[in-house]
């Protein structure tokens, strides 16, 4: 028999599947790995979801998918969920199945027996860009608010935070200012530390849609997949970029190719970065780079001579010692040529995690919700307005950064520590380190969708969380726009939602009433427009989820408008004019050259180079760079290792990329075993012997569970994001007995 499809808006509550699902049907909902934020078609049968395609009406992926979007059910699927709450027995050391009941008394006995011994805020939580905005937001509410903690941070701090920084140094807000139809309109497009092929394979696939046969110039000293694709490659020395950076920009204002007008009328800063930035000769930039004059001139000569240049950067870029300078330098190239708020121009930031984005606006965990800065009484007086909640409970101290939390376990300032959805004993820079610090933990709490990850492994208590697809939200993407998750799926066991695992939080510790309001993701999602009311992230003009799901997403800022909702509506699903980009061009900011300063003034803003923290020597010769191995992985394989499909994808074993001629005088054969070493850890990798990486470095994925033993712990002083991208080692031949 023909199975009836139809088309559904999904799941809008916090029950069953609903019954508009119980035919066979087909929704739509946001993918929820990576920060592109595809849409993806989510095929049921009997109310359950059973397959993916890509949306071909989705306007970020235009019918596209990634492998990780294709396989996105399967880890669900896995026999190794964690379906209940599991306490370790203190007397066996087993983790033992408990009731909810049961662990959320532990929950609160052991944190509040912290609090009382060690003061309010001895406890911390690391989360995640994982979750949901209304999971985020609902857990550093009941968290800073109705259980009296203060130090908290996402592991956006690992990807995001220096971007978070930069934009908002230089901008005034942290506000991307693009949208991804600027990938087919440059007509030079310029990557720095930004490996799209791999890292957000369907963005490049926009960029194969520019039809105005674009240069791509790359920067990066490994020749990635993109890099190949480029018709400039600057393979710079490792952490010279932001000395090449400011070459650039003295050269360009040598050959008289700054927009003056723009300058002068829309920002601040320009004369004295212009005298700064004089002493970076292209020769004593090119030396430093070590890259050749010529590709140096014909860069120059590129940014000078188009007219539609976009700058884009990720983590080659964010986790650097001098990030935050660094991602600055690439802004002030963006505002002194004018490229900035036009079709195919801007300074962008390409978010890594699925809702970084929201993360950074709404997870209450490093500012207040919006942006909102604690240490201004007229800040924390809205907020307590807003919410109905008592204005000493909100705390005017920010939190303490990820590095400093760690550093509080140390110290024994932070006795309890709740991690969410986040895997710090593979992921955190210097990893050994962090797991021999969290021995000294009164109560450490993981709540994730397996009780075996690294960090879970290490639990005093295991809470079972339910996955993407299993519940309701929504994700931001990089372009700023809102996307949807739906509920189609049940989640396996006792598993909950992460929004229901924080209200029975809030509902045990004795704060529920406080929350009252936060009945569902819905609910949430009404209470974050109020908080979003007349800040630059403003959404009160998004009417409810169902018009998420029927205008395709919707960027902010979406405020109360007519002329904004006409825009975001203009195709609904089901109308293939969305498929045209003049129809679907997205709203990019600064079209009007105000920026979110106090004068509405970009800043130029800049500081001298600094050398790396750990520079190669005679012991340890060679640069150890990381990165996104495969479009197949994802962070720590947590999710992507469950996939028999996406394993075929990319080596099971760690892998080292050496350059032959370093190969050869170390007797390295490909494919041959060799130990990588560092002052602080070591592993065991197989050789791939290529060209694609320089002499005197290797490149080892992050993915791979022992790779962070290796980085060293050293930070920017602005963003405090960890600089995973330098470090100093050794390759051994390791000979098999």
């Amino acid at each position: 028999m023909t199975a009836e499809l139809v088309r559904t808006p999904g799941n809008f509550g916090l029950g069953q599947v609903p019954e508009r699902l119980k035919l066979d049907s087909i929704t739509t909902m946001v993918c929820g790995y990576c920060s592109t934020g595809c849409g993806l078609q989510v095929h049921l049968k009997n109310g359950e979801a059973v397959n993916l395609t890509a949306d071909p009406e989705y306007p970020v992926n235009l019918g596209m998918a990634c492998p990780k979007g294709w396989e996105a059910l399967t880890p669900l699927e896995s026999s190794d969920r964690a379906t209940t709450p599991l306490l370790r027995n203190r007397e066996t050391g087993e983790l033992e199945v408990v009731s909810w009941s049961r662990a959320m008394d532990e929950f609160v006995k052991q944190f509040q027996s912290v609090q009382e011994r060690h003061g309010k805020h001895s406890i911390a939580f690391l989360s995640t860009g994982q979750m949901c905005t209304e999971e985020m937001a609902l857990l550093g509410a009941v968290f800073k608010f109705g259980m009296g903690g203060l130090h908290c941070d996402s592991n956006t701090r690992q990807c995001m935070s220096t971007s978070h920084v930069a934009y908002k140094q230089s901008f005034g807000f942290d506000a991307p200012p693009f949208t991804y139809a600027d990938f087919e309109e440059s007509d030079c497009l310029i990557f720095i530390g930004a490996n799209p092929c791999i890292a957000h394979p369907i963005l490049w696939q926009r960029v194969l849609r520019n039809p105005h046969h674009p240069e791509i110039v790359v920067v990066d000293p490994r020749r990635t997949e993109t890099a190949m694709n480029a018709t400039l490659h600057l393979p710079i020395a490792p952490k010279s970029d932001l000395t090449l950076l400011y070459g650039l920009a003295s050269a360009l204002i040598q050959r008289d190719a700054v927009d003056k007008e723009f300058v002068a009328t829309h920002t601040t800063g320009f004369d004295e970065f212009s005298r700064f930035v004089a002493e970076f000769t292209p020769e004593r930039c090119c030396e430093f780079a070590q890259i050749s004059c010529a590709d140096f001139d014909r860069c120059v000569d590129l940014i000078a001579t188009r007219k539609r240049v976009s700058f884009w950067w990720t983590m080659g870029v964010n986790q650097g010692h001098e990030s935050t300078r660094t991602a600055q330098a690439i802004i002030n190239l963006a505002l002194m040529t004018g490229n900035i708020g036009r079709p195919g121009t801007g300074a962008n930031s390409i978010t890594g995690q699925c809702n970084a984005m929201g993360s950074r606006l709404y997870a209450n965990v490093t500012s207040l919700f919006g942006g909102r800065d604690p240490s201004i009484l007229e800040n924390r007086e809205q907020v307590a307005s807003l919410l109905g909640i008592p204005l000493e409970v909100i705390p005017s101290q920010a939190s303490w950064a990820y590095d400093q939390i760690v550093d509080g376990i140390e110290s024994g300032a932070i006795r309890g520590l709740w991690v969410i959805a986040t895997n710090t004993s593979h992921s955190w820079i210097h990893q050994d380190r962090f797991n021999d610090l969290v021995k000294k933990l009164d109560f450490l709490v993981v709540q994730d969708l397996y009780p075996n990850t690294e960090t879970a492994s290490r639990a005093d208590l295991v809470l079972p969380a339910a996955g993407w697809g299993e519940k309701e939200g929504t994700l931001i993407n990089s372009e700023r726009r809102i996307g949807l998750v739906k509920k189609v799926r049940r989640a396996p066991g006792d598993c909950l939602s992460d929004f229901n695992i924080f209200r029975l939080v809030a509902q045990a510790w004795g704060c529920g009433e406080l929350f009252r309001e936060w009945t569902s993701p819905e609910a949430a999602f009404q209470v974050l427009k109020r908080l979003s009311a007349g800040r630059p992230c403003d959404i009160t003009g998004v009417r409810n989820y169902r018009h998420l799901d029927e205008a395709g997403g919707i960027q902010w800022p979406f405020p109360e408008s007519p002329i904004l909702q006409t825009e975001a509506t203009s195709g609904t699903r089901g109308d293939k004019r969305r498929l045209s980009p003049e129809l679907n061009r997205g709203r990019r900011l600064f079209a009007d050259g105000r920026f979110y300063t106090t004068d509405q003034r970009a800043r130029f803003l800049f500081d001298p180079p600094r050398p790396v923290a750990e520079p190669v020597d005679a012991e340890y010769p060679f640069t150890l760079l990381t990165g996104r191995g495969t479009s197949a992985q994802w962070h720590t394989n947590t999710r992507t290792g469950k996939s028999e499909l996406l394993k075929k994808l990319y080596p099971q074993h760690c892998y080292v990329e050496i350059h032959p001629d370093d190969a050869c005088k170390l007797g390295i054969a490909p494919h041959g075993m060799v130990t990588v070493l560092s002052r602080r850890g070591q592993l065991k990798a197989t050789a791939y012997v290529t060209p694609t990486v320089q002499q005197g470095q290797v490149f080892v994925p992050m993915h791979y569970e022992g790779v962070n033993r290796l980085t060293k712990a050293s930070y920017d002083p602005h963003s405090r994001q960890p600089s995973y991208k330098h470090c100093a080692v050794r390759v051994e031949r390791l000979e098999l007995r």
